[in-house]
């Protein structure tokens, strides 16, 4: 299952996609795709509405973020090979986490204000949304607690984060910085998380091109790792870390009127425009 939140920014409705790719509005079955309605019981519930008789939303129609009311972005670090590779850092032992701002958060398609860093930068994640509360969990147990995936763009401001005392929620929190989706996959749709290819172009020209099969840490060991120091909820957000490509691997890093497309497998594409 495929969960949208569609329309003006701060006044999404909830909506899925069906197997045509069309959008159909799921307003008249719940008032949101909120934290309360990724609990097992109430996807379950939206699993079983047939999407031909939904009300389909005009083509067009901006897309927000898949799930509102995030209260939690929690980033990790240096979980790709290629990537601690590319910049030069040992490989962590244990997961690197820091925060996002939920100021952050954009829709898929929504402008990327640059904030007037001198290093403003991209990333390709897959993003892992809490479904079940999980506190303490196992690993083997982990993934039961995993609502769905989205694709994200861990945008990054890296002279802030980097060149102003080394706090990276610094340089990764300003308006924009945070784009997801354009859907919420069901987990039951993403049986490996392993196994996703994902990608940026800048512009038209490929930058990233990774596989989730490259993290050190998978989904699994990181739901499980957080959760023994933090008690996560239902619509939390786990961004995973990048593959290699990055612009501050490059030397590269964006400017005003460029574009980005970025995608993982199964999840949907994104399309930014720098402003």
């Amino acid at each position: 299952m495929k969960l949208v939140r569609w329309g003006a920014k701060g006044a999404e409705s909830p909506g899925l996609v069906d197997a045509q790719g069309t959008v159909r509005d799921l307003s008249h079955h719940c008032a949101d795709i909120g934290p309360e309605m990724l609990l097992p019981d109430r996807l379950a519930r939206l699993a079983r509405i047939d999407p031909a008789g939904l009300p389909e939303v005009p083509a067009g129609t901006r897309l927000g973020t898949p799930v509102g009311g995030i209260r939690n972005i929690i980033g990790i670090g240096l979980n790709y090979r290629d990537h601690a590779a590319e910049t030069g850092a040992t490989l962590p032992a244990e997961p690197v986490v820091f925060s996002k701002h939920v100021g952050a958060l954009a829709g898929p398609f929504d402008p990327l204000p640059s904030p007037g860093c001198a290093k403003l930068d991209y990333e390709v994640e897959l993003a892992v949304v809490i479904g079940a509360p999980a506190w303490r969990v196992s690993e083997a147990a982990a993934l039961s607690h995993v609502a769905g995936y989205m694709t994200a763009n861990d945008v990054s401001a890296r002279d802030w984060q980097i060149e102003r005392g080394g706090q990276w929620v610094k340089g990764k929190s300003a308006p924009g910085f945070c784009p997801l989706g354009p859907w919420l996959v069901t987990a039951d749709e993403v049986p490996d998380p392993q196994v996703l290819r994902l990608w940026t172009e800048v512009n038209g020209e490929r930058r990233q091109n990774g596989t989730t099969a490259d993290m050190v840490f998978g989904v699994a060991v990181l739901v499980s790792y957080l959760s023994n120091f933090m008690a996560l909820e239902a619509g939390d957000v786990i961004l995973t870390g990048t593959p290699a490509g990055v612009g501050m691997g490059r030397g590269e890093f964006l400017k005003p009127g460029d574009r980005l497309e970025l995608s993982v497998d199964g999840l949907g594409r994104q399309g930014i425009t720098v402003t």
